[in-house]
């Protein structure tokens, strides 16, 4: 049933006031039920005018629906009764979000003839308990000016009134009433309301989950932006100054950036049936659905923009508004002695620029910025102004690079990067930044997009807070500092494609280093250090940093000293750069300890070249098929195995192979071949009496040994013979290997002569391990007597590396640091060549 006829046989039954607010309800709750199919056919600004019209329409109802129950069938014209209903706020500009309060003023003039309170309480009672969020204002005629005196929001609010039902001859009053409070103390509310626009932009500055309302570049920057061109020009809207203030293609771009942040701040509230204005990660894929875009990815680098858009076409355009309320007449004469040239002046670190310049080519304006002594600068809209409408002209003349590369110089560039990035000029100065211009960053741990993460990573760069890593930039020289900023600036702008961003990126850090004339060995390291940019953090914080294996693999990919410094001071401002309080003290504890320990072990070059060498033979088993067949465990235990020199001995198949049989082994198992040579190869988990086997076996010559530690407490044994034997003798072998396992058992053995001098010991080696090498003569039962000593002193050997020729026995031990072992290597050295 038609909701006027509903109404009307109500009343005419003499139905409660809560029955009519109860029709009033059912119709609202429907009319909300079909909100998203209306957002599906009209979103942006069309979608807000016509639920405000739905609106005006309800109101317009309920205020009828009062004038009938009061008055009967004798209802004067609304005319004649002095309330009007007026809009105010969102819903005054017809941009009422669908779950956001409905601001309302009720004028009114005090008249003998009508109960104009009873009149308005009813109106409110039926409002409410039809259930809608109302905020209220009910003033007399008169008290408009007193009212907007009392809080700028009050005054807001009024600045934003548009007529909906009641009296146009109480309209046509308040509009003269709000007229004289536009004009009252306009200079006064335009400097009120820019101070709170800058409070609140420090409350919710650019984030990667934004508020859609509030933050830089939300709708009250837009509002801020009508607030005042209605104070001083008195418009209906901001396009009435298109063509004046701003030109056409401006107001449209900016338009169209309004527009989306409508539709966003829309389906937000649709999708959560209630007020949201801060679009979550969570949301963004349920948002981008509803708006229409491929992906989520898509649509936020498309609000980012937008953001971007409304705050660059604010801070300009209310600056050259308030101009005249704002400048000094006492001052004409210092700004004349601060003037820079013509149009351009700088004064107390902030610079300005006359918004009556002509567009200037960007080569003039950066001879300026590199013209400035190396402080921090603020800069003025006019100022903004100037370098968002700067001729650049591609492809950039190799003047450009050379005045970018003089700007990375500055202990102070920071504030230039943000002036480019604000005028949106930093990705046509700098063409890598193309793809990565508000890309977002979806991993819950970014807090910016790549954009402005990577400036804020120079801004931590030039304001290191740390001591420790202060002091190691401050050994770099004035080459690697640049190559280091120039890293730090372009390290993610390899993301958003395909490939890995780290690769991506190293190959722009070169386009760009090359462009800035930078030397080869300063773009090698600058490639070294972008490639790698998150391996230290990764390491540091998901690794073994005491672990040895790890330390060597980390600097095999990073090379020297040098690139460990440079790396070290990127991954610092890196963190930094994340977001607020993302780099803690337990970060920093991590970062300066892996720091040390990789410094202290990237002085043995040759066990960096073999972890190099690793790294290659690693990524040959991941891309092998026999690896493909593993499970997880299995692949992950292969690549556990610590030895380099294991990795380096064998091929990919073969360690996939020795990994599954260690896998398969509870206690021991044993292969023994007898081809061209015999060959025992050994896995064990319980002990094996190592002597034993050996000087049972002294009677055949070791043509070589490898013992290597594998994983869940398995060592692999592998002994080489210099010659075969009989088939028949293997099945003795055999039973010599089984028996090995028994602790029990003792041989005598020989002592060979081994002289000190052949003997040497490298407590350096590493920070965990000694190197203990043996060159002596080839002497039969040898290698057991060596291992018989090192068992009866607990010498445990991660890996052995024994070769004999007939005459020579070249034997290297990888042994474990015990207590106090480095401090009596001579007692070793007794017990060696003694005996």
């Amino acid at each position: 049933m038609d909701i006027i006829l509903q109404i009307e046989n109500t009343i005419e039954n003499n139905g409660s006031d809560f029955e009519l607010s109860k029709i009033f309800k059912q119709y609202i709750k429907e009319y909300k039920d079909s909100l998203s199919a209306l957002f599906q056919k009209n979103q942006g600004k069309d979608f807000l005018v016509k639920h405000t019209n739905e609106l005006d329409k309800i109101i317009s109802l309920m205020y009828k629906t009062v004038l009938r129950r009061t008055f009967g069938i004798y209802v004067p014209m609304s005319t004649s009764i002095p309330i009007t209903i007026v809009a105010l706020g969102s819903y005054g500009r017809e941009q009422l979000c669908v779950h956001s309060d409905i601001d309302l003023m009720i004028l009114y003039s005090k008249c003998e003839g009508y109960n104009t309170d009873l009149i308005i309480e009813k109106f409110l009672y039926l409002a409410w308990d039809a259930g809608l969020k109302l905020g209220h204002r009910v003033h007399e005629l008169g008290d408009l000016i007193k009212a907007s005196r009392e809080d700028i929001t009050i005054k807001t609010a009024f600045m934003e009134s548009r007529f909906i039902t009641g009296s146009n001859f109480t309209w046509h009053g308040a509009q003269k009433e709000l007229g004289k409070v536009r004009l009252d103390n306009q200079k006064e509310f335009i400097l009120a309301k820019i101070d709170e626009a800058t409070a609140r932009r420090k409350k919710y500055p650019t984030s990667m989950q934004p508020n859609i309302k509030e933050s830089i570049g939300g709708l009250r920057d837009s509002q801020l932006i009508f607030w005042i061109a209605k104070t001083i020009y008195d418009i209906r809207s901001l396009k009435d100054l298109s063509g004046t203030l701003f030109t056409d293609e401006e107001y449209n771009e900016y338009r169209v950036s309004l527009e989306l942040l409508f539709r966003v701040r829309s389906a937000l509230h649709l999708i959560n049936n209630k007020q949201e204005d801060r679009l979550s990660l969570e949301q963004m894929p349920q948002v981008s659905h509803m708006l229409g875009f491929r992906n989520e990815r898509k649509m936020a680098t498309k609000l980012f923009q937008a953001q971007w858009r409304v705050n660059n076409f604010t801070q300009i355009f209310v600056k050259k508004m308030v101009r005249s309320y704002i400048v000094r007449t006492d001052n004409f004469k210092e700004l004349k002695n601060s003037r820079l040239t013509k149009g351009i002046f700088l004064m107390e670190n902030r610079l300005y620029a006359s918004y009556n310049l002509k567009a200037q080519p960007i080569e003039r304006l950066l001879d300026i910025l590199i013209s400035l002594p190396d402080r921090y600068y603020r800069y003025d809209s006019g100022f903004l102004h100037l370098f968002t409408y700067s001729i650049i002209q591609h492809p950039l003349k190799t003047k450009i690079y050379m005045q970018l590369k003089e700007i990375f110089k500055k202990n102070n560039s920071y504030c230039f990067l943000k002036l480019f990035y604000n005028a949106g000029i930093l990705h046509q100065l700098i063409s890598s930044f193309r793809k990565v211009m508000f890309l977002p960053q979806f991993d819950g741990y970014h807090h910016y997009p790549v954009d402005i993460h990577s400036i804020k990573c120079v801004q931590a760069l030039e304001s290191i807070k740390e001591p420790y890593i202060q002091d190691i930039y401050e050994t770099l020289n004035m080459d690697e500092k640049l190559l280091l900023k120039i890293s730090t600036l372009l390290h993610d702008t390899g993301k958003g494609r395909k490939q890995d961003h780290s690769e991506v990126g190293a190959k722009l850090i070169a386009q760009f280093a090359r462009q800035l004339k930078f030397k080869d060995e300063h773009i090698d390291r600058a490639v070294t250090i972008v490639k790698h940019h998150v391996l230290m953090s990764n390491v540091a914080f998901r690794e073994n940093i005491h672990h040895e294996e790890t330390l060597y693999k980390f600097l095999s990919s990073i090379k020297d000293e040098k690139n460990l410094k440079l790396l070290y001071v990127l991954t610092y401002s890196d963190i930094n750069g994340v977001g607020e309080d993302v780099y803690t003290s337990f970060n920093s504890k991590l970062l300066k300890e892996l720091y040390i320990n990789a410094l202290e072990v990237s002085k043995q070059k040759k066990r960096i070249s073999d972890a190099t060498k690793r790294i290659q033979i690693e990524k040959r088993i991941k891309n092998s098929d026999q690896y493909a067949t593993l499970s997880k465990i299995e692949q992950k235990k292969v690549l556990e195995i610590e030895s380099n020199l294991f990795y380096l001995k064998h091929s990919p198949e073969e360690i996939i192979e020795i990994a599954r049989q260690a896998r398969k082994t509870e206690e021991f198992s044993f292969k023994v071949t007898n081809k061209t040579r015999l060959s025992i190869e050994i896995f064990r988990r319980v002990p094996l009496n190592i002597s034993y086997l050996l000087a049972s076996l002294s009677y055949l010559d070791v043509g070589s040994m490898d013992v290597f530690t594998l994983f869940n407490g398995v060592k692999y044994f592998k002994i080489e013979f210099s010659e075969n034997i009989e088939n028949d003798a293997i099945e003795q072998i055999e039973h010599i290997i089984e028996n090995s396992f028994d602790m029990s058992k003792t041989i005598n053995i020989k002592k060979p002569n081994i002289k000190k001098e052949e003997i040497n010991m490298d407590c350096e080696h590493s920070q965990a391990y000694a190197e203990l090498s043996i060159h002596t003569k080839n002497q039969r039962g040898l290698l057991a007597y060596i291992m018989d000593i090192f068992e009866q002193n607990s010498i445990n050997v991660a890996t052995a590396k024994v070769h004999s020729t007939k005459t020579k026995a070249r034997d290297h031990f990888l042994i474990e640091k015990q207590s106090n072992m480095c401090n009596n290597v001579e007692n070793l050295f007794k017990l060696l060549s003694e005996g």
